[in-house]
């Protein structure tokens, strides 16, 4: 049977991109589910879409400031091969 009422909204924005994704799938596990009522699944939906959407501006934040570091002064991609750390031999 369907559930007879929904859970509280949780309206603040996760701290990291990380939690927003764990949120997200939360929210669809729980859509998926099929307990929940027309009203709950309307509610998690609307709260899916602010949690995408806080995710998209997210990435385009750290899109713009890749490109801001990356950007030479043409205005052409200043890109340097990814060098890894040295090894310490000591330590192994």
């Amino acid at each position: 049977m369907a559930e007879q009422h929904s859970e509280p909204r949780d309206e603040a924005a996760p701290a990291d991109f990380a939690a927003t994704v764990e949120r997200l799938e939360a929210l669809v596990s729980r859509l998926e589910s099929g307990e929940l009522t027309l009203e709950g699944s309307l509610e998690a939906f609307e709260q899916g879409v602010r949690l995408t959407r806080d995710a998209q501006r997210r990435l385009d934040e750290a899109e713009l400031k890749v490109r801001t570091l990356t950007e030479g002064e043409d205005g052409g991609m200043d890109l340097q091969p990814f060098a890894p750390p040295a090894e310490d031999d000591g330590e192994r």
